[in-house]
């Protein structure tokens, strides 16, 4: 396979329903951890839902980051798909484990690319 990048799919589960429920909190988590991971950001966007929920995307240099977040659950579902060799998205993932005081987390990495036969 040509590989492209990495996708990684991660399930936050038992999160901080108040820390997941603001998407001033949630961008300022998302952001630290784009830089931790040695990210290059070029635009960010978050959308606070009513009653409850955030949405937020990082365009990076390197690919995307993206959040959605489900308050009432204690549940983040966030995807970091990276092109780039210099950075490390398990700094990224272990810094929002901490900062959404999740229980659980699991993660399901795919390689993208072209599968060459």
């Amino acid at each position: 396979m040509k590989e492209f990048g990495k996708h990684y799919l991660v399930e936050f589960i038992g999160c901080d329903s108040d820390k997941i429920a603001s998407a001033s909190v949630v961008e300022t988590i998302m952001l630290e951890a784009a830089r931790l991971s040695n990210a290059t950001l070029l635009s960010h966007a978050f959308h606070q839902f009513a009653p409850q929920g955030v949405s937020g995307f990082l365009f990076i240099a390197e690919s995307h980051f993206s959040i959605h977040t489900w308050p009432e659950e204690s549940y983040a579902g966030v995807d970091i798909f990276t092109c780039g060799k210099e950075m490390d998205a398990q700094i990224a993932i272990e810094h929002l484990e901490r900062e959404f005081a999740a229980k659980s987390v699991q993660v399901k990495l795919l390689s993208r690319g072209i599968d060459k036969k």
